[in-house]
């Protein structure tokens, strides 16, 4: 699920917005708000990943907002009355630009833009990604994008990698706390997996290159709903 929300002065505006969010399936409207102060705090706090912006608010403008939401690189799609801002959406790295009334189908366009951007920046940040786990007395750096599967084995934990595997002294949920929770996916109390790496999924298993792994029944719904929302 990919988190919105979305900052007009206009209630009106919103309601029409917040109807469109809700035939997405893979959209999740955290808020709505007339309030810019408000929605900045907003923002801060909860890091949202997608945000519709009216450009024309009374207090501060769209673009004046979007330039202090940057550090938190969310998706922008900029609403507005008034075609000729759309240069100025633009430059400061809008995902699209829609213009009022806004259709439908013109929504869901924009919406599938921001999808892909999302999908993208995310395989970069794991591309380049790491952490360190103790394996043999001392730390070892595991690139995110190398790992397979990872297993549970009592006390320990085991990690599959292409040319390895690297077992280390540490928990399932340990582990999971850092990984990416949109890409490592916990399927059973013993395994979690990389969506990137699966290459055959039924109701009751997943298969991650050579290795068969059962799905347990208590985290098959939100397994399967990440996965529709992934792919």
């Amino acid at each position: 699920m990919i988190s919105c929300i979305a900052i007009d002065d206009e209630p009106l505006a919103l309601e029409v917005l917040k109807k469109y969010v809700q035939k997405i399936y893979f959209l999740e409207l955290k808020g709505t708000f007339t309030d810019p102060d408000e929605a900045l705090n907003f923002i801060r706090q909860e890091k949202p990943e997608l945000i519709f912006l009216d450009i024309q608010m009374p207090d501060v403008s769209g673009i004046q907002l979007a330039g202090q939401i940057q550090q938190y690189n969310p998706a922008v799609i900029f609403t507005t009355a008034y075609s000729e801002y759309a240069v100025d959406g633009f430059n400061v790295d809008a995902v699209d630009y829609l213009v009022k009334p806004i259709e439908y189908e013109r929504f869901l366009k924009a919406v599938y833009k921001a999808k892909e951007y999302l999908e993208f920046v995310q395989t970069r940040d794991i591309a380049n990604a790491s952490i360190f786990v103790k394996s043999d007395y001392q730390q070892v750096k595991v690139k995110l994008s190398d790992v397979l599967l990872i297993e549970a084995l009592d006390d320990f934990i085991k990690i599959y990698l292409p040319e390895k595997t690297l077992i280390t002294l540490m928990t399932l949920k340990a582990i999971q706390a850092k990984l990416p929770e949109k890409e490592f996916v916990r399927i059973h109390r013993s395994y979690i997996v990389p969506l990137s790496k699966l290459e055959v999924v039924s109701r009751a298993k997943v298969k991650v290159g050579d290795k068969e792994v059962p799905i347990g029944a208590s985290y098959s719904d939100a397994f399967f709903a990440l996965l529709n929302g992934k792919f």
